[in-house]
């Protein structure tokens, strides 16, 4: 049947008039798509500004009304998120930009959440990769580029915050292709394009002129970063991320590499293990603006939500249920740090949390994995204590505080890293760290990082300040950054990578000084509290109730101490003239989660309830832990 019409579409082929539907169909697949979609990571190091620029995608699409009021970061939508200013968890939506559909994912930047990072870029076809036009590169803008480039991404560089004072882009875009060339990008590649401006301002260009939005960016996207090549032939789609509805269960998501997904249709599951499951699809998503909208079908090329495959796990493939086929499995880095959970053995078990047993705290850690990559849970001799291996600090204390405020009840210990043995050789996992700190508290941050065993590679001046990078064990990164803080007046920015496993460097020094020691349970009280602020710097306030055994400060020495804080003033029935001197108490020490997990030693472990984080002893009585003592320095 002759079809005399026209089709057009931007960056696509015009098909002539008195087209037959056969030839047309051939034609499109010939040229490689037939689709009008682009699928688009953002990939940067932290605080460089992706959250921001997905705001300004969705406002120049018109997603929102002109007069709605959106507020910022709108993707960063978890409470944990938007405390922290920072992106946990990577999320998708679409806009449509002149009859374009674009799938954006908006990703994390920091390190420890580089699972995260790993599993979405499957489901892109091109990155938008964000470098500040003051600090230029940073570790996780090799990371993430790293892995873009190895799955033959096409980049477009976006140098962003031109506004900034102090700022260089024409070096930073040096510096970002001297990065390219030594991951030894193709030469496709380097070819990339480059735009400049700010996303907090909404405008970026081809060049520094400031324009009046951010229509350059958009129609660079559509220029540069290829559609999604249209492969004829039984379905396959990758499960990349999941979401969860109390009311439809656990959805799966994905892009479709190959065929077409249908509603109700047969498919089957192909596990990780190699078995096959067979299962259906109950109802078919696609992503538009900033939700999701049920549909019959979806091509090939474009991301979905499946609801009703069950038991699926990220990484596994929805295929065909005549002819499945697998495609291969996401590789995700290994964890380089494990810490002990356990159930809530204090005696203030019970008081705060609604699930305070090892079979809740099991549950949730076995949960977590579905849908946490770069996690591994496993189970000790004791029922009770789990270990939990992560990507570093910040990957495991999300998951800990994201319990807590479940109203999870648990006990962790002090962070471990992971050794290997290399060649008959004890070897531990070495981190690239990076500071940038104002020159004139350059010395104090070397001779720190030193003391950790760190060796200094580069050292040159940003403007006014300087840029130091490190080769450091992830020990010696342990309780370093509140020590930088404190040495640097708060200017030092830090950031750090996994780089290689190297041979052990042997013993790095802790902390200094030992810690305060509650010796009996009660209330805390203003008067012993006074009396004992010469002895060291508290973590409790008065009126606080206490058990045997809870660290409540830091000793000014070396060697724990313990101390009786709930003891009263005497009251006689002789009056004095004004003697009595109302205490004055120094303000408590708050810890944060991470400054907790940080600070603690191997026989010292934190409380965690819904509504505190308690120090304390893993021994709680006091005659116990100096036998313990003897006993170990027998042994050694």
């Amino acid at each position: 049947m002759e079809n005399p019409f026209l089709i057009f579409s931007p960056g696509r082929v015009i098909f002539e008039e008195n087209t037959t539907i056969k030839e047309l169909f051939a034609s499109a697949n010939e040229k490689g798509s037939f689709m009008d979609i682009r699928n688009i990571a953002i990939i940067a190091h932290v605080d460089h500004g992706k959250t921001t620029l997905v705001d300004k995608i969705l406002h120049a699409t018109h997603v929102f009304r002109d007069n709605q009021d959106t507020g910022e970061l709108i993707m960063d939508s978890n409470d944990l998120e938007r405390e922290r200013g920072i992106t946990i968890l990577a999320k998708n939506i679409s806009v449509n930009y002149k009859g374009v559909k674009i799938n954006v994912i908006d990703t994390p930047g920091h390190a420890d959440f580089g699972g995260e990072v790993e599993r979405v870029l499957k489901m892109a076809d091109g990155v938008l990769l964000l470098v500040d036009a003051f600090e230029g590169p940073m570790p996780q803008t090799r990371f993430v580029l790293q892995k873009a480039l190895n799955l033959n991404l096409h980049p477009i560089v976006v140098i962003n915050k031109v506004d900034k004072a102090n700022c260089r882009p024409d070096e930073v875009h040096d510096a970002v292709f001297e990065l390219f060339y030594q991951l030894d990008a193709t030469e496709d590649q380097l070819n990339f394009p480059t735009l400049y401006g700010s996303s907090k301002h909404g405008w970026f260009n081809t060049s520094l002129t400031q324009t009046d939005d951010i229509t350059v960016l958009l129609d660079t996207i559509l220029e540069k970063v290829p559609a999604p090549t249209v492969v004829d032939g039984p379905v396959q789609m990758q499960v990349t991320s999941l979401d969860y509805s109390s009311f439809l269960g656990r959805i799966a998501i994905g892009k479709i590499v190959r065929g077409t997904m249908k509603e109700g249709q047969n498919v089957m599951l192909c596990k990780v293990d190699g078995t096959m499951q067979r299962s259906k699809v109950k109802e078919l998503y696609e992503f538009v603006d900033m939700g999701k909208k049920k549909v019959a079908e979806v091509q090939c090329g474009d991301i979905c939500a499946i609801v009703g495959i069950e038991g699926f796990q990220i990484g596994e493939t929805v295929a065909d249920w005549e002819t499945p086929e697998a495609l291969e499995i996401i590789p995700i880095d290994e964890p380089t740090m494990n810490m002990q959970f356990s159930i809530n053995n204090s005696p203030f078990y019970g008081k705060e949390g609604k699930f305070v047993t090892s079979r809740h705290l099991r549950d949730r850690l076995m949960k977590e994995l579905e849908k946490n990559l770069a996690m591994r849970v496993t189970e000790t001799d004791d029922a009770d204590k789990f270990l939990v291996y992560g990507r570093g600090i910040l990957h495991l204390s999300i998951l800990v505080e994201t319990m807590r405020r479940e109203g999870y009840e648990l006990t962790v210990g002090q962070p471990q890293v992971l050794t290997k043995e290399i060649n008959g050789k004890k070897h531990e996992p070495y981190e690239i760290l990076v500071v940038d700190v104002p020159a004139e508290f350059s010395g104090r941050v070397i001779d720190l990082v030193t003391q950790r065993k760190g060796e200094m590679h580069i050292m040159e001046t940003k403007g006014m300040m300087q840029h130091l990078e490190f080769d450091i064990p992830s020990r010696g990164l342990i309780g370093l950054r509140s020590q930088m803080l404190t040495n640097t007046a708060g200017e030092a920015v830090m950031a750090h990578r996994f780089d290689a496993y190297k041979p052990w460097k042997g013993f790095i020094p802790g902390r200094n000084n030992g810690v305060l020691i509650a010796k009996t349970a009660g209330k805390s009280t203003a008067y012993s509290i006074d009396k004992l602020q010469d002895r060291g710097s508290f973590f409790i306030d008065p009126g606080q109730e206490l058990y045997e055994g809870q660290i409540i400060g830091e000793h000014i020495k070396p060697g724990d101490l313990v101390v009786n804080t709930a003891e009263t003033k005497k009251l006689t029935n002789m009056r004095s003239s004004g003697t009595d001197d109302t205490s004055r108490i120094t303000p408590k020490i708050d810890f944060t989660l991470e400054e907790c997990m940080e600070y603690i030693q191997q026989d010292e472990c934190i409380e965690v309830t819904p509504k505190n984080i308690r120090l304390r002893k893993i021994s709680l009585d006091e005659e116990e832990r100096k036998k313990s003592a003897k006993m170990m320095k027998q042994e050694a």
